[in-house]
């Protein structure tokens, strides 16, 4: 009886594989330890917590039992008589609106100051006066324009982020590669056309970078002014709690802030991979 011929398959995910009864040899070990790295430090993360909590005070460092048992409190009860999601839909609200603001102020500024010298002048010197002044300096003046509704909050968020996103909006317009828009205009292409076929596409990595680093600054932003100037959102949750003493409570916020963080991160990337599919992403 011959042997059956083997004909040898390369999957989606790496792997490879082969026909007619033949070994099928599945992710390498490497691609298997990188997707574990991930939940691997979250554990020795959390281990590293318990230890901790056992040599402090329960005042200074929660065990991980005890910020879970608080977690399912503000969860059904709430804290100072608002349930634990309404902070996190008054952050998500706020940073949606504020960061929002900026990407759209932001990316056409940053595209005219990148296509025109003399727009880029008029506004190069307020941006680099601007950009390093901290965002905590503009809360006492915003509460006194704007009070503390949500207005000074979309502002502040909006005037932290915008520098970042239009900074890289200029530097992804300029390192679009001269060949490039020599080519569609020997191809007949109008300057509106250069514009969206050719730079756009070429910026738009530039200005995803800008953004991913933006969501950052802005939820600093964010949380710099609930502790201040607010009586809900998660820095609220933490600035009252911390003058309550309730630690477990300021873990919670704290925790809540990066997952959400990351969470946004992630919407970002996703969205980039979709609009800049020939980009590499990591």
């Amino acid at each position: 009886m011959g042997m059956e011929p083997t004909v040898s398959v390369n999957m989606t995910d790496g792997s490879s594989a082969s026909v007619h009864g033949a070994v099928v040899r599945g992710p390498s070990l490497r691609r298997i330890l990188l997707r574990a790295t991930p939940y691997a430090v979250v554990i020795l993360l959390l281990a590293l917590w318990a230890v901790a909590s056992r040599f402090s005070s329960p005042m200074a460092i929660p065990s991980p039992r005890a910020v879970w048992k608080e977690l399912h409190l503000l969860l059904s009860v709430g804290y100072a008589g608002q349930t634990f999601g309404t902070d996190v839909v008054e952050s998500i609200a706020r940073i949606g609106t504020g960061f929002l603001a900026a990407v759209v102020i932001g990316v056409p500024v940053g595209v005219m100051m990148a296509r025109s010298d003399f727009v880029f002048q008029a506004i190069d010197p307020l941006l680099q006066f601007i950009r390093p002044i901290p965002p905590l300096a503009y809360i006492p003046l915003l509460v006194v324009w704007f009070g503390i509704g949500e207005s000074s909050k979309d502002i502040l968020i909006a005037l932290g982020t915008i520098p970042i996103i239009i900074i890289n909006t200029v530097a992804g317009v300029r390192s679009t590669p001269v060949e490039r828009i020599r080519v569609a205009a020997c191809l007949g292409a109008s300057r509106l056309q250069q514009f969206w076929f050719v730079i756009l596409p070429s910026a738009l990595p530039m200005i995803f970078t800008g953004m991913r680093v933006g969501i950052g600054i802005a939820w600093t932003c964010l949380v710099a002014s609930e502790m201040i100037a607010a009586s809900a959102g998660l820095g609220w949750l933490i600035q009252d709690a911390g003058q309550e003493l309730q630690t477990s409570i300021i873990f919670i916020g704290i925790v809540a802030i990066g997952i959400l963080g990351y969470s946004m991160e992630l919407i970002i990337r996703a969205i980039e991979r979709v609009l800049v599919p020939w980009h590499n992403h990591g």
